[in-house]
């Protein structure tokens, strides 16, 4: 058994999503926990005009939600995610270790490193994606 973190991204339909907004939260972590996987954060992403049709709809719930999960049990949780009937479309991604904590602190918008502790000694900005120039930008430079 070898527990691995993971990234979801859940599509729902808008219109269940609107009758019952509670149910889609309690969906998702029943069918992660039903499995033994544990939840990170579960949140509502967004609610809007999806970019093509899926399904029919033309508008979905976007739902986030990172969890751990035995990684032999993820092929059983893409199986209950397509036998449901509210869910449009859905995408899991593996995530590193060493990224976990800072995902999860900002889906849950929590700032990670205070910004009075962050250095401001100078930044380079590239300038396009195919040109070479460069702009350096210091501190107390005003045009």
């Amino acid at each position: 058994m070898a527990n691995a973190s993971y990234e979801c991204l859940f599509i729902f339909d808008s219109n269940h999503y609107a009758r019952d907004p509670g149910g889609i939260a309690n969906r998702v972590q029943s069918m992660i926990s039903e499995l033994g996987g544990e939840i990170l954060v579960s949140r509502l992403w967004a609610e809007q005009r999806l970019a093509y049709p899926i399904k029919g709809h033309s508008k979905g719930t976007y739902w986030l939600a990172i969890f751990n999960l035995d990684s032999l049990k993820l092929k059983e949780l893409n199986r209950t995610c397509q036998l449901n009937d509210s869910l449009l479309r859905h995408m899991f991604t593996r995530l590193d270790a060493r990224l976990v904590d800072v995902l999860v602190a900002h889906a849950l918008e929590k700032v990670v490193v205070p910004i009075d502790q962050i250095e401001r000694v100078g930044a380079v900005a590239t300038v396009g994606a195919d040109e070479e120039e460069e702009v350096e930008v210091e501190e107390g430079d005003e045009e």
